[in-house]
């Protein structure tokens, strides 16, 4: 009895959790019935559709947790259906697949749908973005070039000190630009330029690599870290679980205000609990009014107003990554990012 009745109140409890979470979802004054998946949508773009704040999709999706964490499983000509009573988003059958014969069905995996457009932040994903203080201590370096020359490029060969033994690929920045803190000036990181990557081929030292890959010409100097892996890309957007106090502290191409669809970097990181998939809300900082009458001046800090949404794609320890997705006017620098 009792191996019947624990799985019975675990669905029960899972039931009136998903119930009371999507009932927190509002419509779309004119969310439409049902959607038609094509490609180029994102899962963001579709719950748009639906929701009044989109970034709430995985509370009123029909799926469990393990599935909306891989996305995989939408993809192009597929319905999704809206049920008001939840309201609850579920997936219908694909367009022109309702015979269905005795035969393995395939769907490559390229298609699937991810959350956010993946086309704007691949060159963000992999690449080393931000480097510290410690990264920059443990980083290799190019001591020498072949035959002397002053640039390289792809298919030349470097001499590099540090190569660790346990790392092959690795990738080729340099430091370029200082990343300050908007409210006190620290510079707690740097934002590194990608230059390219090398592939060891003795490890001597110091250690030869040959080129690979070169998007800037490489020469002595210019530092390397170990390459890593590839990042497949499909966070369930979620709000942090504890407050978030942070600001905008730069916008990608060193521009000082930025819109929809564009990279920023914020002043909070893995250490203030930031991970990938976190949702932030923008408050813009209207700064201090000054007034003036027969008995003086007073001074006033005005209020900060919410007018976006970010998602976060990558952390680093005092340094996060996010694409704007939502904003009613400019994003600038030292704005605040709280939690929505």
């Amino acid at each position: 009895m009792i191996r019947i009745i624990f799985p019975l109140i675990v669905c029960i409890a899972t039931l009136v959790s998903n119930t009371a979470a999507a009932q927190g979802a509002e419509l779309a004054d004119d969310a439409p019935d049902s959607y038609t998946v094509v490609k180029g949508d994102t899962l963001w773009g579709i719950s748009g559709r639906f929701l009044k704040q989109p970034w709430r999709w995985p509370e009123v999706w029909r799926m469990n947790r393990d599935q909306i964490r891989n996305p995989h499983l939408i993809y192009p000509g597929q319905i999704v259906h809206l049920d008001r009573s939840g309201p609850w988003l579920s997936i219908g059958k694909r367009i022109g697949t309702e015979k269905l014969f005795p035969q393995v069905y395939e769907e490559s995996i390229a298609n699937a749908l991810p959350s956010i457009p993946l086309n704007v932040i691949e060159p963000f994903l992999n690449k080393p973005l931000v480097v510290d203080e410690a990264r920059l201590q443990g980083a290799a370096t190019i001591v020498a070039t072949d035959v002397s020359r002053v640039f390289m490029a792809t298919g030349d060969t470097v001499f590099a000190k540090n190569v660790r033994e346990d790392a092959d690929v690795w990738q080729i920045f340099r430091p370029v630009t200082p990343m300050k803190d908007p409210m006190t000036g620290e510079i707690i990181a740097y934002e590194a330029a990608y230059l390219g990557a090398a592939r060891v081929t003795e490890h001597t030292n110091p250690a030869t690599l040959e080129i690979v890959d070169a998007v800037e010409e490489i020469g002595v100097g210019d530092l390397m870290l170990p390459s890593e892996r590839p990042n497949v890309f499909s966070y369930v957007p979620h709000a942090p679980e504890n407050a978030v106090d942070g600001r905008v502290m730069s916008i990608y191409r060193g521009v000082t205000e930025t819109g929809k669809l564009n990279v920023i970097a914020l002043n909070v990181g893995e250490r203030d609990g930031i991970e990938r998939g976190h949702v932030l809300a923008l408050y813009r900082n209207r700064g201090i009014a000054e007034y003036k009458d027969d008995d003086g001046k007073e001074t006033f800090q005005l209020p900060e107003k919410r007018y976006g949404l970010v998602f976060v794609f990558r952390t680093f320890d005092r340094v996060s990554y996010a694409l704007v997705m939502d904003s009613d006017g400019t994003v600038t620098i030292a704005d605040g990012v709280r939690k929505p």
